[in-house]
């Protein structure tokens, strides 16, 4: 090969090298700014406004009016406000709220990027008028509770499980134990269906929750922003997680969890969901170890089951809670069960210190210049 033709295979080779480099560059920039979108604590501006085209549904428009005056009513309502300490020092926010003649009590997690008083500002009434207590949480990484990432239910099934442990250490709480939740909210009790839960929960109702954070990422990116989610952006995905979450698994699923699950399940879904998909709620049927029931809710969209079959939805809980309430859990192995030691904290009691995760990495913050300095 003369020295002309070298020195031009030698460009070519350079140029499609470095365009390599720029495309992987741009692809590891674009999917971390999806997952810092994804789990970062701070809402990306203008997302109040585009919340309607992220759940991707026209008709959540329609029912914002009653979604917001029903908050506005809840928010109003006396309750107790609580704070506890999750596995990992992190502050847990809750409202309890009580009613006359209890019979049960619902713990409530509400959505990703979303508030107890919005997700369950629709059905609040219902839980109340049927005789439930009920303690709302303010998911990690979101609105008064602390920390600086949403673990889409990786680290929330945890902090489950403390809110659990907190409740049967009052003397005032009524069981049985019910875990509620909507989209992550329903992912996170579903996840903490795999942990040694006490006798008194006595079941869980999961209203459109997804099978594994990698599971969704991927779904919404190729599906909603039409980009590929295999191969290098996997990976680069699952990394931030684990260096963001410590060593939190994306692809730990709920899936997982429910094969140890000893609590009936209530599980719901509407057909036209957009957002999370109503297959992620067939899988985790199918993998469900316990007595399960199964609602599909035509046309409705995401999280909207409850608006749209109302009649049908309150019916189906309260069968599920006239036929769980008096019943025990099933003697089923838990998978994660392990023998505390003496030594052993009062969180690890019920979770092996092996299978908790290390504390999240907190982000620096910036010192600020001294003052006559430039920043």
């Amino acid at each position: 090969m003369d020295k002309k033709k070298r020195n031009a295979v030698l460009i070519a080779v350079a140029a499609a090298s470095a365009g390599i480099a720029a495309m992987t560059a741009i692809s590891y920039a674009v999917t971390r700014l999806m997952l810092s979108f994804a789990i970062d604590r701070k809402d990306p501006p203008q997302f109040e406004k585009r919340r309607e085209a992220f759940a991707g549904s026209d008709e959540l428009k329609k029912i914002f009016a009653e979604q917001k005056e029903n908050a506005e009513k809840l928010l109003a309502l006396p309750c107790e406000e609580i704070a506890i300490e999750g596995f990992d020092g992190t502050r847990l926010v809750g409202h309890y709220f009580k009613v006359d003649g209890a019979k049960r009590t619902v713990v409530a997690f509400h959505g990703w990027r979303s508030a107890w008083y919005r997700d369950f500002a629709v059905i609040y009434d219902f839980w109340f008028k049927n005789g439930c207590n009920v303690l709302f949480v303010e998911q990690r990484g979101q609105k008064g509770s602390s920390g600086d990432y949403m673990g889409f239910g990786l680290l929330e099934r945890f902090d489950c499980q403390s809110w659990v442990n907190y409740l049967i250490g009052r003397d005032d709480t009524v069981t049985p134990l019910y875990l509620a939740g909507i989209s992550m909210g329903a992912a996170t009790v579903l996840m903490a269906s795999g942990l040694s839960l006490p006798d008194c929960v006595h079941g869980i109702l999961a209203d459109c929750g997804f099978t594994s954070p990698y599971a969704i990422w991927k779904y919404v990116t190729e599906k909603n922003l039409h980009l590929p989610f295999t191969g290098f952006r996997a990976r680069v995905a699952s990394d931030i997680c684990r260096r963001k979450l410590n060593n939190s698994d994306s692809r730990y699923s709920a899936e997982d969890a429910l094969k140890c699950c000893r609590v009936p399940v209530l599980f719901v879904h509407g057909a036209a969901d957009k957002f999370v998909p109503v297959w992620m709620t067939y899988k985790n049927y199918l993998a469900c170890a316990s007595e399960k029931r199964l609602l599909i809710v035509p046309g409705a969209d995401h999280g909207m089951s409850y608006l749209v079959e109302r009649d049908r939805y309150e019916k189906e809980v309260l069968d599920f809670f006239a036929y769980c309430d008096d019943r025990a859990p099933a003697p089923v192995p838990v998978a994660e069960d392990a023998a505390p030691s003496e030594e052993t904290p009062a969180v690890q009691k019920t979770v092996p210190a092996e299978d908790l995760p290390a504390k999240p990495r907190r982000k620096a913050k910036k010192k600020k210049a001294p003052e006559g300095e430039d920043a």
